[in-house]
């Protein structure tokens, strides 16, 4: 089954899911909730840089990074698609190399289960 990533679009659900439940590391943050009108199918996830990280090239390339990892843990590990998630990068994801991210971000979401 092809799981498909879908971004959250309402205001009221990102307020929501920030009042749920969160996990940090060293090159994120991790806000997760169970929300009720979610399609049980798909992946409800949306990834934010703030500002001070850096210039817009800069934002992309996080969000690029961050996007790819999530495809191939999609593939790797059993999510609960239960949940809505919210990423919120730190400055040291741009910094640091792909694989060490893609580890931790991984063990993170095998927590979440």
């Amino acid at each position: 089954m092809e799981n498909r990533i879908l971004s959250l679009s309402n205001n009221e659900d990102f307020k929501s899911i920030l009042n749920g439940k969160k996990i940090t590391n060293k090159y994120l943050t991790i806000f997760f909730k169970k929300l009720s009108d979610k399609n049980k199918k798909k992946l409800n996830l949306s990834i934010i840089t703030k500002k001070k990280i850096g210039n817009a090239v800069l934002r992309n390339k996080i969000k690029r990074r961050l996007k790819n990892i999530m495809n191939y843990a999609l593939k790797e590990i059993n999510f609960n698609l239960n949940y809505s998630y919210i990423l919120i990068a730190k400055k040291t994801v741009s910094v640091d190399c792909f694989e060490r991210i893609k580890n931790t971000i991984i063990n993170d979401f095998e927590k979440i289960k």
